[in-house]
């Protein structure tokens, strides 16, 4: 590997080359002075995008709980550049519109350098425009495809969570060897869905299997008992992934449609438990069935060093709930995203030398320019590679088994295994 040299002895231009050169992250919480030798003292203002309410607010709630833990940690190591790092958090309601709002509210009103942390799909496409317009970094927590499909701006990157088409790319040929390929999908009718919806069609398609229904639910649905008789009685593996606050509600009534007698394969996306424990009362048709989790929620076996770091800095019990309150369950899978992004974003604001806004198209440069994240105290979900030309980050996948009410890992992917070709080259487009 390329020796990075020391920052402060080269450009922010011959610092990205270097970067790219070298293939992975340049900086670790050590590398930089802390706070006392910065060109300035002043913190930087980050902007936090947060689903307080609305339908997203579980994941709002652990998003929140997440990234100020990883701020503490960033603080404690010296911060970025040398300097302190402030968050500003402010609801978008989990609504598009207010997103919008919000970004704004955020840049102008409050002074943030960039602004992250949105999770919902149809905020994200919402708020990308409003950042190409006020020319400032939007990083994305939200695994939508919308980021590496070339739909949004050069102003947006995901850069802390794998997106749906290489989770489902990933995962499509376990589940046609292990579980059957006449699938049938159940998932929430918005931007999310459809990425789910169309890119497991074709995974399966290419494993020699076939999506036979697919049944789209309003993310705002309280019963599902409607939806149920659509599912085909030739289906070998029911799919699901919902969200929204009746979660709970759809899984207990899936179990009470086929109560009365065998059925099909069942594999989730735990975006339909995040938030729930999965030994709640109702749930016990779930023993024996398979989800994916970006991140194990339940403690296993091997669990690192890193891992465990990470609980405890974060305040997760071995079951994936707060340590305060055993009833309040974490969005494991997901809450991650924030962590990471904090993170990869020190890494980006090293790299180029980022002093404040007049800075934001370097920054992105910088972003454009990393590769590899390895699996560390700063990104605990795995190893990672970053896309700089789609602004999209890929790593592994993994399926767990639920066993005596817990979730058990079964199976890892690889990184190459969620790979794909580029649909687009932001580094092409103006800023």
């Amino acid at each position: 590997m390329t020796k990075i040299p020391v920052p402060g002895t080269l450009s922010r231009r011959g610092l990205l080359r270097g970067m790219a050169a070298g293939g992975g992250l340049i900086a670790g919480a050590g590398a930089f002075p802390r706070f006392v030798q910065a060109q300035s003292s002043a913190p930087y203002r980050l902007g936090f995008q947060v689903h307080r309410t609305g339908i997203g607010a579980t994941y709002g709630r652990w998003y929140e709980r997440t990234v100020n833990a990883a701020l503490e940690v960033l603080n404690a190591g010296g911060g970025i550049n040398g300097r302190p790092v402030e968050l500003v958090f402010e609801d978008d309601a989990t609504d598009p519109k207010r997103g919008a709002e919000v970004f704004e509210k955020l840049v102008t009103r409050h002074g943030c350098d960039l602004v992250f942390g949105a999770l919902f799909s149809h905020v994200v496409v919402g708020t990308a425009p409003r950042a190409q317009e006020l020319k400032v970094p939007y990083l994305v927590c939200s695994e939508g495809h919308h980021v590496a499909s070339g739909a949004l701006n050069r102003w947006t990157l995901q850069p802390g969570i794998t997106d749906v088409k290489s989770q489902v790319q990933a995962m499509a040929p376990w589940v046609s060897a292990n579980l059957g390929k006449k699938v049938t999908m159940i998932y929430p009718d918005y931007a999310f869905g459809y990425d789910h919806r169309d890119n497991f069609t074709a995974a399966m398609a290419a494993q020699g299997g076939e999506v036979i229904a697919a049944l789209g639910i309003p993310p705002t649905e309280t019963s599902f008992t409607r939806y149920l008789p659509r599912i085909p009685k030739e289906t070998e593996v029911i799919y699901h992934v919902m969200v929204g606050p009746a979660v709970l509600t759809f899984v207990k009534e899936l179990g009470e449609f086929y109560s009365g007698g065998d059925h099909p394969a069942i594999f989730g996306f735990i975006d339909s438990l995040e938030g729930v424990d999965v030994a709640s009362p109702g749930l016990e048709f779930l023993e024996g069935t398979h989800f994916w989790e970006g991140q194990c929620r339940d403690l296993q076996e091997d669990a690192t060093p890193v891992e465990t770091f990470y609980r405890e800095a974060v305040g997760v019990d071995a079951k994936g709930a707060a340590i305060e309150d055993p009833r309040n369950i974490s969005t494991y899978s997901h809450m991650f995203s924030t962590w990471e992004t904090l993170f990869a974003l020190k890494t980006a604001m090293e790299a180029a030398q980022y002093g404040g806004r007049e800075d934001g198209e370097a920054l992105v440069e910088a972003f454009e320019a990393m590769s590899e994240m390895p699996y560390s105290n700063e990104h605990p979900q795995g190893d990672k590679i970053f896309n700089g030309r789609t602004h999209q980050a890929f790593g592994v996948q993994n399926i767990s088994k639920i066993e005596d009410g817990r979730l058990v890992r079964v199976h890892t992917t690889t990184i190459e295994d969620g790979l794909y070709p580029d649909e687009v080259d932001y580094t092409t487009r103006p800023f």
